[in-house]
């Protein structure tokens, strides 16, 4: 069923009455819904996947022209790290692609002028000068690892600008660095290479294992971003009211993976060895975004990396999120 709220803020949010947020139980999505309560946005539509298949295309304009949302955040995709995008390539475009395309174009059905798409930061060429701007996007090949993915990112970039400049529709892409926070995944093959090292951190703590194994050489730079920084940048720019273009959000900082590492090993409070094992592989040798735009509007992440690792443990300790881990680690 639909679950909304009412609205208690309807003399100041102007446009924004009602805001469906497609994905509300992902890791952003969820970021979403908890940072749009706090600033006190009541009448949020959200809806599970077991009450509405975005992959159905009927059931997706149904739900859209009953629901009347006048703002959407499309924060749902499928996701995962290297190994789940490499591996299965055809879901992660085809899933990708047919999520987006739906939710798109049943808004604009629907006549929804104002929306919000959440893409990535794997979109821009594997070769990127750095740090990355907006306008580098499609000036080169991709990382061949999450080449489907990106693709798919792209398309719904793309579909956005394209309903602009035929519809007058105010669509507006957001591109994300790598995530972490609350309601990460933390499956060891399909998490990210962040929440994936603080797992098995926490394991190798556990058990006392005298070495913790790190995919790949530990050299590429990554930037990282406290999901609720990401959401609170998100929310500053649907209350500007802009309404086109592409939009970084990132940290403006990036570390070595061998220094995520040291780091969370650090915060997880073991003490053993760290093994890279350079078979596996390293994927982009660098991705920093450029944020200027996202600087020049007053937004700022308010995590520090460690700070930020900190509380994401925190809360997978106080959740229990580990609890399944020592069975299935090995």
């Amino acid at each position: 069923m639909d679950t909304a709220y009412s609205n208690t803020r309807s003399d100041t949010i102007g446009p924004y009455g009602r805001i469906y947020v497609a994905g509300h139980r992902g890791m952003v999505g969820s970021a979403l819904v908890r940072r749009l309560r706090a600033k006190g946005y009541a009448n949020l539509i959200v809806r599970t996947r077991q009450e509405l298949d975005l992959a159905d295309q009927a059931a997706v304009h149904r739900f859209m022209e009953a629901a009347e949302p006048d703002y959407v955040f499309l924060a749902a995709a499928r996701v995962g790290g290297i190994v789940a995008n490499n591996t299965w390539r055809g879901d992660f475009l085809y899933d990708n692609l047919i999520i987006e395309a739906n939710v798109l174009h049943a808004a604009l059905r629907a006549g929804v002028k104002q929306l919000m798409f959440l893409g990535s930061s794997c979109i821009y060429p594997r070769d990127c000068p750095q740090p990355i701007r907006e306008e580098y996007l499609l000036t080169g090949p991709f990382e061949r690892t999450n080449e489907p993915y990106a693709i798919a990112k792209v398309a719904g970039l793309k579909l956005c600008e394209a309903f602009n400049a035929q519809h007058g529709t105010r669509y507006v892409s957001v591109m994300p660095t790598n995530l972490y926070g609350p309601n990460d995944n933390f499956d060891p093959v399909s998490s990210h290479v962040l929440a994936a090292l603080l797992r098995k951190a926490h394991v190798a703590k556990q058990e006392g294992a005298e070495a913790l194994t790190v995919w790949g050489s530990g050299t590429p730079r990554r930037e990282f971003l406290h999901v609720d920084d990401l959401a609170d940048g998100c929310i500053l720019l649907m209350e500007q009211g802009i309404g086109t273009g592409v939009f970084n959000i990132g940290s403006g900082t990036d570390v070595t993976v061998r220094e995520l590492a040291e780091t969370i090993a650090r915060v997880v409070g073991y003490e053993g060895r760290l093994v890279f094992d350079r078979a596996k592989p390293d994927g982009t040798p660098r991705k920093l975004l450029d944020v200027s735009r996202m600087q020049a509007l007053g937004w700022r992440p308010r995590h520090a990396l460690e700070d930020g690792i900190r509380l994401t443990y925190r809360w997978c300790i106080e959740n229990e999120v580990f609890d399944y881990a020592e069975a299935e680690h090995g």
